[in-house]
């Protein structure tokens, strides 16, 4: 639909308005506008088949937990360039939620009971797809987990260890920060809690 109002929208300016020069660089700015617009509402258009579960540690599928894993090691490990142990036995006490695209893992949380990391219930391990940055499903991934952390286990506060570059991020969220910046694995945290 917004492809044919773009053609039918330049059309008109061709028409109406052959004044002068001026005309001509309003309607390149205008049209330019219109095409950014365009292209970042078409840009979602990958995530119509996004699907989303929620699943305790014994209920994910071997294919589940490979997908989960690895995209863990690809964004913590890989990515970060961070070594360090990402299986802490907490997994097998925490719900997970997964986000796929198709086939395709492009979202994680970790849901943690109230006492396993902190007195409040938490979220860790919040990860987007290095594929899917920007198309703002790192903010589907944190609503899930905040509606799923209440449903599991009830109305509290949630606690979450940011990376400090994403403190804006869950601050967005209704996070706050509670406590001084410290170093986990070699990279800034800080605990912010809702």
């Amino acid at each position: 639909m917004l492809d044919s109002v773009l053609v039918n929208f330049w059309r008109f300016i061709q028409t109406k308005t052959r004044l002068n020069s001026l005309c001509l660089i309003l309607r390149i700015i205008i049209f330019g506008f219109l095409i950014i617009s365009y292209n970042k509402s078409t840009s979602n258009a990958l995530f119509m088949n996004l699907t989303h579960s929620v699943k305790a540690f014994q209920e994910l599928t071997v294919n589940e937990l490979y997908d989960l894993l690895k995209l863990r090691s690809e964004v913590f490990v890989v990515e970060q360039n961070c070594v360090f142990l990402d299986q802490d036995d907490k997994d097998q006490k925490c719900f997970h939620v997964l986000l796929y695209s198709d086939d395709l893992l492009v979202g994680y949380s970790r849901l943690v009971p109230a006492g396993l990391s902190y007195t409040e219930i938490a979220i860790g391990r919040v990860i987007t797809s290095l594929s899917v940055r920007g198309k703002g499903l790192g903010k589907v991934v944190m609503e899930l987990s905040i509606k799923y952390c209440h449903t599991l286990f009830g109305e509290g506060n949630i606690r979450l260890g940011a990376q400090t570059y994403a403190k804006g991020f869950y601050a967005s969220l209704g996070f706050v920060a509670d406590g001084a910046v410290y170093d986990e694995d070699g990279i800034e945290h800080i605990e912010m809690v809702r």
